[in-house]
This record gives C-alpha cells, structure tokens and sequence, in this order.
C-alpha cells in the first residue's frame, strides 16, 4: 500500500483515516516494516518532521521497492534498470552455461521458440519472420548454435583439464559414454536439423 500526498500536513491526515480503519476492523499496521520516502527538486530542500505510525517514527528511505519496481527519491530509473540489467544478466548466463541432457522435444522448441521472440521483440520485427535470416542478419547465434557450442566448450574444457578428478572423466569420454552420445545426438538430431530447416523457408523482413 502507497499513500501519496503533495504534504507533510496532508500525509498526516492520510496516515490518520488508515489508522481509525485499521481500528475500527481489528487490524494494525506495521510500523517497521513501513518506510517514508521524500521525493526531491533540484532547487528546493526540504527538512521533514517525524511522521509516525501508531505513534512509531517511520524511517526515511532513498528509495522503496513496490510491485517488483524501484522507486527512487530522485524520480530517476537508474535503480530500477539495475535491477532489470542484473535479472537479464542472470538469465542470459544460466542460458548459454546450461547443460541440459533429459528433456522432450516440445521443452527444447518452447524455450527456443521463447529465445527467438525476444530477439524479435528487442528488434521490432514481426512475430513470425524467420528467426534463422533475423539471427544471421545481426551475427548473433540461434538457441541450437549456443547449447552445441556449450557442449563443445564443456567436454574441451574437461579434456584440458589439469585437475586430476577432470581428467579421470576425461579418460571416460570415449565413443560408449552417456556424455558423448548425448554430445553427438545433439550435434546430429534430425528434429534440430528439420527446425531450422522449417524455420529458414519463413520470410525474413525488417
């Protein structure tokens, strides 16, 4: 819950009329856990009175946290991107490190078919122009592309491995193991191979 007012004065008021609800229907607010938040000018500096709640002081803050989004005291989006540019950051690293071995089909095309939709929608472009001239268009990877290099990288990375417990797996890696033939299947699936076969025929338009 946010209360907005353009004064300390009607802020009061504001914090008063929630009080007598709360009582009147047998429920408290929670002082700790409610903050205050100023919101500045560039020409003016304000000094705030203590504003309580249920007679606990509130704790002035630079900036609140509502609905998933940053509010900042400046009125400015810094923060909230932050936050947006360090989820992307995550998600985009758990994608191209992940590596994934006892899936279906459809899971694999809806989060392949997921990947190419935000290409899509980051570019302008329509919904079903083909994924395969949009990806190749900016030189950027297509989702089958980055798991096989994932692959790749992992199983050269464990083979060059000075670690002594890498190198024992290393020595496994052989035509037989569970590793190499899910590697290979990858490489080679004829579903992977026919999806982006379909997906070259759509027309690719900016």
């Amino acid at each position: 819950m946010v209360l907005l007012c353009p004064s300390i004065s009607a802020l009061h008021k504001l914090i008063s009329i929630c009080e007598r609800y709360a009582e009147a229907h047998g429920l408290r607010y929670n002082s700790a856990k409610s903050e205050l938040l100023v919101f500045k000018t560039k020409y003016k500096t304000y000094k705030v009175p203590p504003v309580r709640l249920n007679g606990t002081p509130l704790k002035q803050v630079p900036s609140f946290k509502y609905l998933g989004h940053w509010v900042d005291e400046s009125l400015r989006d810094d923060v909230d991107m932050e936050r947006e540019r360090r989820a992307l950051c995550v998600r985009a690293n758990m994608l191209a490190r992940s590596l994934w071995m006892n899936y279906s089909q459809g899971a694999y095309k809806a989060l392949r078919t997921q990947y190419n939709n935000a290409f899509r929608g980051l570019m302008g472009l329509p919904r079903y122009c083909s994924a395969s001239g949009m990806l190749a268009e900016v030189e950027v990877d297509s989702f089958s592309a980055i798991i096989r290099k994932s692959i790749a990288s992992l199983i050269y990375r464990v083979r060059g491995s000075p670690n002594s417990l890498l190198q024992t797996v290393a020595a496994r890696l052989d035509v037989d193991s569970a590793i190499m033939r899910h590697w290979t299947s990858v490489h080679l699936a004829k579903d992977v191979r026919k999806m982006e076969f379909l997906d070259e025929k759509r027309p690719f338009s900016k």
